[in-house]
């Protein structure tokens, strides 16, 4: 359903009004009046014959015209019946500013759900409750209780809490940012954050779409949703409540590792979205997507009149993954010609603290026109010569002559106040210091490669997905929430997987006869459903080489095993084939609450833990997405071999996490897992997963 009665309402009704000017209801009719709206707009008050000498009505029913979207600012208690009065009028719209509801407890969220099942049966569609309101300086209409109207823009913001929406306007009116459509979400009874990137996809007066959420209501239509806007438009994000204060209790090592933070960071970034980790990036990345074209590269030039200026902005540039040009010999004869012979003709170009504006403008008008330069971040600082606005103004008509991207820093505060308001009123970000500069430019540049990354393709192999699913329906009707070693490793095998020979055995006489199947050296690990971390407890031996080795470690493994845990199921000990490969890689999938089966990859073994050398995924992941999470991790360039060491096989981890990928994602009940370690050969020899961990919901 469209939006449309929400923001471009045809009239408004505002149920709660009160006679007293500091009350909400008051605010938001005053707001309604100030903001130019258009339409018709009435207050509603059984006890008020009239607010500010307008008519007032003791229900909405009683209004003798149709009223399109209505703003209910009563007590809980009453929000029910007035929302039924609400449906029999024909309103399409209601914001539900009230407090009292599921954020109170358990009687709030009964009266919610009421509030939502009456909304529901007669098609109204409900912003809140418990929120601040909405702003939409298109139509024009401020139905909130704000302090300020912001100036009309085109940013749409959405956020959690009302309180940072009124934050985040009292400060716009001082940076002089305009939005065109401002959303509080409050409870998200009924509309979310998912129904307005929607909306702000379809609007073509919203040029940037930003928000702050404390948590995702549908993660997984929230990505497919948001993937779909990134490739319009850019999303920019500020996702609070990262710690994992609350997390839930898990087993495996892909639980431990995955805290919350690690779901929406991957969900971010592979729909696109640009996260900012403060209201302050949020601001910062906002304007220069809103101002400024996209780079179509990572390659910047520098000009400044101060030295380290310009060093502090190199090191945050590096730090940020943005190159330095390479000026043309072109370009740097021209920077000579007229630069004094103390000035720097190469990256940064330092014009000196003399510099009047012709000189600065000079160079920066030919650093734009260099081939070897996609963006240009113009740095002053308030030295006695120099001409601020004068400054400001070339600088302003010279992005108008460019199609590439122009960032200024012009330092200080009140001295290049009278610049910065110039660059502001000519659509030019300016950035107080050039490692805010530096950090918005960088995300343009992500952005602008997420923009030509080609569209995702998922590959899907050919599984025998029937024997995978009784195998599961099994466990589960014995109540089993681990499947065994046997079962956890015969899942992964039918995926693709290689695993090692492996024989579960119960007795020594049994185990002399396997080893000789399988072959000197051996593995030996205790079979227990009830012990997860066999290392832990000495249940692993490796490298037995021989019949003697055998024996006296089979009894050894089972005794050490029964004294750490005597009341633990022993199934036997399994024998398995020693892998020499001299990699270990763990694979792992936690299933996250909003988002799914979140995929992790990191270095193996019994050190993963403490090093959380780690990075995550949403499945199903792509190709591209594998070799990403593979080349993230501090150790990777220990798998592309260091010092002389060949290569490890990465191509055949690739495959593995495609295949585990397609596992998870197959069947969503998969609760935990982890594949710690696979063995990787070198290069072209492949991988083993010698240890699997398989945990399962209803």
């Amino acid at each position: 359903m469209s939006l449309k009665p929400l923001f471009y309402p045809s009239s408004i009704a505002v149920i709660g009004v009160s006679r007293k000017e500091y009350k909400v209801g008051h605010l938001i009719f005053d707001n309604i009046r100030n903001s130019g709206f258009k339409g018709p707009f009435f207050p509603v008050n059984p006890r008020a014959d009239e607010i500010h000498g307008i008519k007032c009505y003791p229900v909405i029913l009683d209004i003798p015209t149709d009223i399109e979207m209505a703003v209910i600012v009563v007590p809980a208690k009453f929000v029910p019946k007035v929302m039924e009065e609400c449906g029999e009028k024909g309103v399409k719209a209601v914001l539900i500013i009230s407090a009292g509801f599921k954020e109170t407890g358990i009687e709030g969220a009964k009266l919610e759900k009421e509030v939502v099942k009456i909304a529901k049966s007669y098609g109204i569609r409900t912003v809140g409750p418990n929120c601040l309101g909405v702003i939409n300086t298109d139509c024009p209409y401020n139905a909130s209780f704000t302090t300020h109207t912001p100036r009309k823009g085109n940013i749409s913001f959405f956020s959690q809490s009302g309180a940072l929406c009124a934050a985040i306007l009292d400060h716009s009116v001082e940076e002089k940012i305009g939005f065109h459509k401002f959303v509080s979400l409050g409870n998200k009874a009924d509309l979310t954050e998912v129904d307005f990137l929607e909306d702000f996809l379809k609007d073509p007066k919203t040029k940037v779409v930003t928000g702050y959420l404390e948590g995702i209501s549908e993660g997984e239509k929230f990505i497919k949703v948001a993937s779909k806007v990134s490739k319009e438009k850019p999303i920019i994000l500020v996702k609070s409540g990262g710690t994992d204060s609350g997390a839930r209790a898990v087993s495996s090592h892909t639980g431990t590792l995955a805290g919350s933070q690690a779901a929406y960071d991957s969900a971010f970034k592979q729909s696109g979205i640009i996260q900012a980790h403060s209201i302050q990036d949020l601001f910062d990345y906002s304007i220069a997507f809103t101002y400024q074209p996209l780079p179509l590269g990572r390659r910047v030039a520098i000009v400044t009149n101060a030295g380290g200026a310009g060093v502090m902005t190199s090191d945050a540039c590096e730090r940020n993954g943005i190159i330095l040009s390479q000026f043309s010999s072109a370009t740097i004869d021209r920077l000579q010609s007229f630069l004094p012979s103390a000035a720097s003709i190469y990256n940064p170009v330092d014009v000196l603290g003399d510099s009047l504006a012709d000189r600065y403008l000079r160079a920066a008008d030919l650093l734009v026109l260099d081939e070897n330069v996609d963006a240009l971040i113009a740095l002053l600082v308030p030295a006695a010569p120099t001409q601020i606005r004068e400054t400001a103004l070339g600088l302003a008509e010279l992005s108008k002559r460019t199609d590439k991207t122009i960032i200024a820093c012009f330092m200080g505060k009140d001295h290049v106040k009278k610049g910065v308001d110039i660059l502001i009123e000519n659509s030019m970000p300016n950035y107080y210091f050039p490692e805010r500069a530096v950090a918005s430019l960088a995300a343009m540049v992500r952005y602008h490669k997420y923009l030509i990354s080609p569209e995702k393709i998922y590959k899907k192999f050919d599984i025998d997905k029937e024997k995978v699913k009784k195998i599961f329906e099994k466990a589960i009707s014995e109540g089993k929430r681990y499947l065994s070693d046997e079962k956890a490793r015969e899942v992964i095998e039918v995926y693709g997987i290689r695993i090692p020979k492996t024989k579960l055995v119960k007795d020594i006489d049994e185990a002399d006869e396997i080893a000789e199947e399988i072959g000197y050296p051996l593995v030996l690990k205790i079979s227990s459903p009830d012990i997860l971390h066999k290392t832990d407890i000495g249940g692993v031996k490796i490298g037995i080489k021989n019949e003697k080795e055998l024996r006296e470690n089979f009894e050894d493994i089972k005794r050490e095993a029964k004294s750490y845990m005597p009341n633990a199921r022993m199934l036997g000990v399994i024998l398995q084939e020693f892998i020499d490969a001299k990699r270990e890689v763990i694979l792992g999938m936690n299933k996250d609450p909003q988002f799914g089966p979140l995929l992790m990859f990191g270095l193996g073994g019994i050190y993963v833990e403490a090093l959380k050398d780690v990075s995550f995924r949403v499945a199903p992941i792509t190709d591209s997405e594998a070799w990403e999470m593979i080349s993230e991790i501090k150790s990777y360039p220990i798998l592309k071999g260091m010092r002389g060491e060949k290569p490890a096989d990465i191509n055949s981890i690739v495959n593995a996490l495609l295949r585990l990928s397609q596992l998870v994602t197959d069947f969503p009940n998969i609760l935990e897992m982890d594949i710690n370690p696979l063995m990787v050969y070198d290069k072209g020899k492949g991988s083993v997963a010698t240890d699997v961990r398989i945990s399962l919901g209803g």
